[in-house]
């Protein structure tokens, strides 16, 4: 049943903020990717601290750091929030890729130990350690149905990463499963909206 209870939620929190996220949807940008947010511009709308998916959003599925691009972005990141404000908030903490942040970003910290996505206690977590307002974190995600779903039970900012980092050369069968995922999220958004 654990191990279920994260993708039964979202089913059932998804149709209790389904207005919501069906503006989410509808105001995303079909190419957006975390190089498109400016961390200054994000700073001044009263963000305050970042919580950020890794897969999809910092790097494809299964990488175990992320791409060279998204690795520049952090570091301009880094310097406007400063990295013990910054938090990887993902449903694969892997071992590896907590080595790798703590070799490259060692004040960035990684959630763990919470309930899955889209439950809220990974932002609860995140908003405990950074000091702040659940209001003034960005979510970002890849997924409407697991970080965004997330950050509106939390009262947290949602962000879609609508143009998630795919690698299907080398996980064609994972990046087809979730490109899959993605699309029936958005169609069950849509739909369950329709009422």
């Amino acid at each position: 049943m654990g191990a279920c209870s994260h993708i039964l939620a979202g089913f059932s929190l998804g149709i209790q903020h389904r207005r919501h996220l069906r503006s989410i949807l509808d105001t995303t940008p079909y190419n957006t990717c975390i190089l498109d947010l400016n961390p200054d511009t994000l700073k001044s709308s009263g963000i305050l601290a970042l919580a950020l998916d890794f897969d999809g959003v910092l790097a494809h599925h299964g990488a175990p750091a992320p791409r060279a691009e998204a690795i520049e972005w952090l570091k301009q990141c880094e310097s406007i929030f400063g990295g013990e404000r910054i938090f990887i908030l993902s449903n694969k903490p892997t071992a590896g890729r907590k080595q790798w942040f703590a070799g490259h970003f060692p004040a960035m910290r990684f959630i763990s130990g919470v309930r899955k996505k889209p439950f809220p206690d990974g932002l609860n977590k995140t908003g405990e350690l950074a000091g702040i307002p659940l209001s003034r974190i960005l979510m970002v995600d890849d997924r409407l149905l697991t970080g965004c779903l997330a950050a509106l039970v939390a009262g947290t900012r949602p962000c879609y990463i609508r143009h998630p980092y795919i690698a299907f050369d080398q996980r064609p069968l994972a990046e087809l499963f979730f490109y899959l995922l993605r699309a029936g999220e958005r169609l069950f958004v849509r739909l369950i909206s329709l009422n």
